[in-house]
């Protein structure tokens, strides 16, 4: 075996691959079963089902075949994490998916009362949704873009539209059943 080679075993039926390394970008096959050699199984924690997806779909958010579950769940996906006018557009609006964006200030006692039933949902929806937080009061373009007088004000989006707007501190359950009707519409 030379440097510029790698061996890579086959996941379908085991069999060591001698590959070229300038070829590895071109998705190359087994040479006894002819499965790709860059596919990853991924096991659903969810219904255990097997899944197997070429490596560069990772990053897509992919789902269990089975049942729908979120495949891959990145660390900022378990809980709202901060974003400012400078990071709005690249976390919300051109992010492809649904997204709560919640409106909050530091010193406002109902924005800390929903602070862990945000928390919660974020966890519970990890990777189907994503949920930022802004705080009013540092990032003004924003707020007053979106016309938040009113805080906490919770701003839901579909890949970069805003589709819903729920002010004031909601119950879990009606926050819940308005995040649905946005992950459920095509």
């Amino acid at each position: 075996m030379t440097y510029d080679e790698m061996i890579i075993r086959c996941l379908n039926c085991g069999t060591k691959n001698r590959i070229p390394k300038d070829r590895l970008h071109d998705r190359p096959t087994c040479g006894r079963c002819h499965a790709h050699l860059d596919d990853i199984i991924i096991r659903c924690l969810s219904c255990e089902t097997k899944n197997r997806m070429p490596e560069n779909r990772l990053n897509q958010r992919p789902l269990c075949g089975k049942c729908g579950v979120p495949l891959v769940i990145r660390g900022g996906d378990l809980h709202p994490f901060e974003i400012t006018d400078e990071t709005f557009f690249r976390e919300v609006l051109s992010y492809s998916g649904s997204v709560l964006m919640d409106c909050f200030a530091p010193w406002c006692a109902p924005c800390r009362t929903l602070e862990p039933i945000l928390e919660e949902l974020a966890s519970k929806y990890a990777g189907g949704v994503k949920f930022v937080k802004m705080n009013v009061d540092d990032n003004p373009l924003t707020a007053s873009k979106y016309n938040t007088r009113n805080i906490p004000t919770m701003l839901l989006f579909k890949n970069g539209t805003l589709v819903n707007r729920l002010v004031g501190t909601l119950s879990k359950e009606e926050i819940e059943r308005q995040l649905l009707a946005i992950v459920e519409t095509n």
